[in-house]
C-alpha cells in the first residue's frame, strides 16, 4: 500500500501544480487510507506535505510572474491566524465522541472527514458554474483589503480544522472576489497555502505532535516531483477548462469521501478504516 501511497502523492503534486489547490483533498485521504494514519494525525501531516509542495510550486509561479503579492499578503496573514486558532483552540476542544445513540456514533474523526467533504462539495459549485468574477474594484483599497482579510481568516479557521491548505476555498475566493485570472489565482494560492500550512504545522510541533519524519520526507519528495510536472503543464491548459476541471475534481473527491464516511457513520465503525 505504501508504494501506491507514494504514487498517489506524486499525482497529488501534479494536481496542486495545475490547480493551485486540491493538495489536502488528496493528501488527507492518502495518509488515512494508504498509510493507515488516524484522521487527526493525517491533518497535521497534511499541513507539512502540502506546505512543502506548495512552497516549490509557489516559487515556480513567482518565476513566471503568476503571483499577486498584495492580494496574497492581505489574504495570507489573517489565514495564518485562523489556522492557529483552529488547531490550538477549536480542534483540541472538540470532544472525541460528538454524538451517540443506538446504532449511531459520530466521532471526532468522522466529523472531521464529513466537514472536509461537505466544504469541498460546496466550494466546487462556483467553479463549475463559471460565473463572472466580481472583484469590488470601486470599493476602495482599504475596504477591499479588509474584506479579503476576513475571507482569509475564515479560510484559515476552516483549513486548520480539517488539516487542509485551503486551496479548494482560496481559489474561488481569489477568482470571484478578488477578480484574479485563474493562472494568477493558482500561483497566489500556492504561496498562501505554503505560508499558512507550514506555520500551522510548526504550531502542531510546538504543541507536541509526534511526527514520523521519514514518512513525511518520502511523501513530500514524491509530491514535489509531481508539482514540478503540474506547473509545467498548467500554462498549456485554457483558463476556462482549468477552472471547470478544478470544480469537477473537487466535487468528485468530496462526493467520494462523503459517501464513504456516511457508510462508516451508519455502521457505527467509529472511524475510517
Amino acid at each position: 500500500m505504501e508504494v501506491l501511497g507514494y504514487a498517489a502523492s506524486f499525482i497529488m503534486g501534479i494536481v496542486l501544480g495545475l490547480m493551485g489547490g486540491g493538495g489536502s483533498i488528496l493528501t488527507v485521504p492518502i495518509l488515512v487510507y494508504l498509510f493507515g494514519l488516524a484522521p487527526t494525525d493525517a491533518t497535521a501531516y497534511s499541513l507539512f506535505v502540502v506546505g512543502m509542495t506548495a512552497l516549490v510550486g509557489g516559487a515556480l509561479a513567482i518565476r513566471r510572474g503568476d503571483v499577486d503579492f498584495r492580494i496574497g499578503l492581505a489574504f495570507a496573514l489573517p489565514s495564518v491566524l485562523g489556522i492557529h486558532l483552529a488547531r490550538g483552540e477549536l480542534l483540541p476542544r472538540t470532544p472525541e465522541v460528538i454524538a451517540s445513540s443506538t446504532g449511531f456514533t459520530l466521532t471526532k474523526e468522522i466529523f472531521i472527514m464529513l466537514a472536509f467533504a461537505a466544504l469541498m462539495i460546496a466550494a466546487s459549485f462556483s467553479m463549475i458554474r463559471g460565473r463572472a468574477a466580481t472583484a469590488p474594484a470601486d470599493s476602495g483599497f482599504a475596504r477591499r483589503t479588509l474584506a479579503i482579510g476576513l475571507k482569509g481568516l475564515l479560510v484559515g479557521l476552516i483549513a486548520g480544522f480539517v488539516g487542509a491548505g485551503g486551496g479548494f476555498l482560496i481559489i474561488p475566493a481569489l477568482v470571484f472576489f478578488a477578480g484574479l485570472p485563474m493562472r494568477v489565482a493558482v500561483g497566489t494560492s500556492l504561496t498562501i497555502i505554503a505560508l499558512q500550512s507550514l506555520f500551522g504545522f510548526a504550531g502542531d510541533l510546538a504543541r507536541g505532535t509526534a511526527v514520523d519524519w521519514a514518512l513525511l520526507a518520502f511523501v513530500s519528495a514524491a509530491a514535489v516531483v509531481g508539482i514540478g510536472a503540474g506547473s509545467a503543464l498548467m500554462p498549456r491548459i485554457g483558463e476556462h477548462r482549468l477552472k471547470t476541471a478544478f470544480g469537477w475534481f473537487v466535487l468528485v473527491m468530496g462526493a467520494i469521501i462523503l459517501s464513504e464516511q456516511l457508510l462508516h457513520l451508519s455502521t457505527s465503525s467509529g472511524g475510517p478504516s
